[in-house]
């Protein structure tokens, strides 16, 4: 991209602007004329318009008042409206109509799904709207249409709106210019972490979690009083996310710590749940809190999959794992109900299958197959003061909503001001006039211009001489005289003190402290969350007996597994037309790495290979292979073992098994090859000395410690290559053990050329050279 490239958050011009100049040409393309735009810059300059209204007009919210531009603009339009929590439900369908019609140039259907999720108690934590009919349900049940449904605003909604004509704000055009709307809500309190936010921009993603409004206005007082407080002072206040539905946040307190203070992480939530005693010692349990965005409907939904499995997309059967995990799971569930209802939103029954069986193993198994344990994104990305987005650190919100706390109470003292004194120069006007009732009568009387002649004859100014001719006969009574008197003191009075308030920073910050806890006190409520650490509950499993197994896996992509090692290759029999390829000694409790031929990793667990003296199956039906690849390497190996992983352009890197298996059948981006690579058979490292063989018969060694440790990618160069050479094999020997060379000689024979210890100094030098060649005419093809 050129350096006269548009920022993204820059004034960015508009389509209907004039085009910059053309650049001059260079003799490769033609010149422009004066009203053209090169393609490039074109798309360039409307790309980023598109992203810019994306991030900045719908996705993301803003870090003062936690809202999107829709959300602002259907509570803005409800304000207007008189729909206050205190007045008569209305049709959704007439605010969703003054909204697109006034604020909102958008589909009717975005309006009113924003709508919805304001209204529903188990997407915000404290909802803005108050709805009447059916808003939906925590089960996915979609609302019903917009003719259909009521609304109005919550008592909570006065946080946002109630200071909104003391010119606390600024009102920018709307769409057509018609109207006026605001830019920002003046909140009371940090809006963007009570209810959180979820949305998703152009390059960038928000999923903000919804937190406790007791916490999250002490913790601001915190920074109000002690603006330099750490994050571990914060956090003692505010320790976590308050979810909607409750259930428990079972991450360690140093993992949502290193969230708030990066502003993006992963946490662990679980469910809650209580264990009920029935008769003759049996027991059920009821779950009674889920996590969030986990509803009835899906956990149920997950154990019919469970214990009545389908097969697969483009399979014939079920998978072994399959099999294993409903065994696993009608081994100990007997009935599961969902006896949820409008007294209890959340109530799943689960009975066990005996009651003699430990209830925490009970629960392990249903908490490590089925949402009733998940994990949860925080991504604190929003829009900031300066009108960029940003991902910001907990501390850093709170200080930018303070700052803007401070500005929009400025902004509505200086208003109130602003009003108190027109008042009090109206009412001195009025005083003048009462004391002087029957002078200002004859000049009014007398006067061709009445306001020009109390003007000059009072000393009055226009705004008092208009007052004065505009107020009625009853006005001039004596006790008016006395009213006016007790007016004009008070306003002097508040004239005092709003002047001493925007005089001294101290008072203001004890004002602005009293507000948040008057309102924390008047909505705040019981944290519903519990935030208690709990090591989270691996994939519950059938044991598996830990034994010695052979993987036998055939150039076809045909694997299976025999019980013991040392098994003769030549005993094993393959499908006609198919041949052996790796012959892999390991144990039935130990991962089987498979790497294809696009570099992508899968695990698959070695118990599930079938036995026996079949075939076996195809790979195929254990792991789901990405188009046009096929299986290229395998490993197993215990998961603390360290293998080194290269392929034939002579990149690689050292990796623990652990580290290369995944979960997915689709599994993982794992070694990044170009084009016309190939992976060579893994190797474990033995010794200290990685010896890297071409296959134009040059051989180098080096230390081990020269290579790279990491999970996946390209890795670092292990040798240097001549032209139209390709790297063979890799091995890590043992220190004192021979390296076996594997290749053919003259004749094509198969030959293998042994290099003993002390012969490594031959080879030795540093990594990434082209090395030594072989004293012996051979071509290699493998090491071990």
């Amino acid at each position: 991209m050129s350096n006269d490239s548009l920022d993204l958050f820059d004034e960015t011009p508009t389509m209907d602007e004039a085009p910059p100049p053309a650049p001059p040409g260079n003799g490769d393309e033609p010149p422009m004329d004066g009203d053209a735009l090169p393609l490039d810059r074109y798309a360039e300059r409307a790309y980023l318009a598109y992203a810019m209204s994306v991030v900045k007009s719908r996705a993301l919210p803003q870090v003062e008042d936690g809202m999107k531009p829709v959300q602002r603009r259907i509570l803005f339009a409800m304000n207007e409206m008189r729909l206050r929590a205190d007045a008569k439900h209305v049709k959704s369908a007439r605010v969703v109509g003054d909204v697109i019609g006034k604020y909102h140039p958008h589909g009717d259907s975005s309006v009113y799904d924003a709508m919805v999720r304001t209204a529903q108690d188990f997407s915000l934590r404290y909802p803005l709207v108050d709805g009447q009919g059916n808003f939906g349900s925590r089960d996915g049940d979609s609302a019903a249409a917009m003719r259909y449904t009521e609304c109005r605003l919550t008592p909570i909604a006065e946080l946002l709106l109630s200071e909104i004509d003391r010119g606390t704000v600024d009102f920018v055009p709307n769409y057509d210019g018609a109207f006026e709307e605001p830019a920002l809500l003046p909140a009371r309190l940090p809006m963007v972490l009570m209810n959180g936010a979820s949305g998703i921009a152009v390059g960038m993603a928000t999923e903000i979690p919804s937190h406790n409004l007791r916490e999250v206005a002490e913790a601001a007082c915190l920074l109000i009083k002690h603006p330099e407080a750490s994050l571990d002072e914060v956090m003692a206040i505010l320790p976590g996310p308050d979810f909607p539905g409750g259930g428990q946040l079972i991450s360690p307190a140093a993992t949502i710590r290193e969230a708030y203070a990066s502003g993006r992480g992963s946490l662990r939530v679980r469910a809650r749940w209580r264990i009920e005693d029935l008769a003759r010692g049996q027991w059920r349990v009821i779950v009674d809190e889920l996590p969030h965005g986990v509803s009835t409907a899906q956990v149920l939904a997950e154990i019919e999959t469970l214990t009545n499995p389908q097969p697969r997309a483009g399979k014939k059967d079920v998978s072994q794992e399959q099999k294993q995990l409903k065994t696993l799971v009608l081994g100990v569930l007997d009935t599961v109900r969902d006896e949820s209802s409008d007294k209890a939103p959340v109530r799943i029954v689960l009975e066990p299958r005996s009651s003699r069986q430990g209830r925490d193993e009970f629960m392990a198994v249903l908490l490590a197959h089925t949402s009733l344990e998940t994990t949860t994104a925080l991504n604190l990305t929003m829009i900031g003061r300066d009108g960029r987005p940003q991902q910001k650190h907990l501390v850093q919100i709170l200080r930018e909503w303070v700052d803007f706390r401070y500005v929009t109470v400025e902004r509505r003292t200086r208003h109130r001001l602003d009003e108190v004194e027109r008042r009090i120069h109206i009412l001195e006007g009025r005083m003048i006039a009462f004391l002087n009732i029957e002078e200002v009568i004859r000049v009014i009387r007398e006067a061709d211009d009445p306001k020009a002649d109390l003007i000059a004859h009072f000393n009055l100014t226009e705004v008092q001489a208009e007052d004065i001719l505009e107020i009625r006969l009853r006005q001039l009574a004596r006790l008016e005289g006395i009213r006016i008197e007790q007016e004009l003191a008070k306003l002097q009075e508040e004239r005092d003190g709003l002047k001493h308030l925007l005089d001294s920073r101290a008072a203001m910050t004890r004002l602005i402290v009293k507000e948040i806890n008057e309102d924390a006190k008047k909505f705040g409520d019981e944290r519903r969350t519990l935030i208690e650490s709990v090591e989270p509950v691996a994939a519950a499993e059938i044991k598996v007996a830990d034994e010695p197994v052979t993987v036998i896996i055939s150039k076809n992509g045909w694997v299976r597994a025999r019980q013991g090692h040392g098994i003769e290759a030549a005993s094993i029999n393959y499908k006609t037309g198919d041949t052996g390829f790796l012959l892999i000694e390991t144990r039935s409790v130990w991962p089987l790495i498979v790497v294809d031929t696009k570099g992508r990793g899968y695990t698959v667990k070695v118990s599930d290979l079938p036995g026996g003296r079949g075939d076996g199956t195809p790979i195929t039906t254990l792991v789901d292979f990405q188009d046009g690849a096929k299986l290229a390497q395998a490993v197993s190996a215990h998961p603390d073992t360290r293998y080194l992983f290269a392929n034939s352009g002579g990149y690689g890197f050292i990796c623990q098994i652990a580290n290369a298996m995944t979960r997915q059948r689709a599994g993982k981006a794992f070694m990044t090859l170009e084009k016309g690579e190939k992976v060579l058979s893994p190797t474990p490292v033995r010794g200290d000395w990685v010896c890297a063989i071409a296959d134009n018969a040059r051989v180098l060694v080096f230390p081990v410690t020269e290579m790279k440790e990491q999970a996946g990618g390209r890795g670092i160069i292990v040798m240097g290559l001549d032209k139209d050479a390709a790297l063979a094999a890799v091995a890590v020997p043992g220190n004192e053990d021979d390296l076996q060379v594997l290749g053919t000689g003259r004749g094509g024979r198969e030959t293998t050329l042994a290099v003993k210890p002390s012969q490594r100094e031959l080879w030795r030098h540093r990594r990434a050279r082209k090395g030594m060649t072989l004293p012996q005419k051979i071509k290699p093809t493998g090491a071990r």
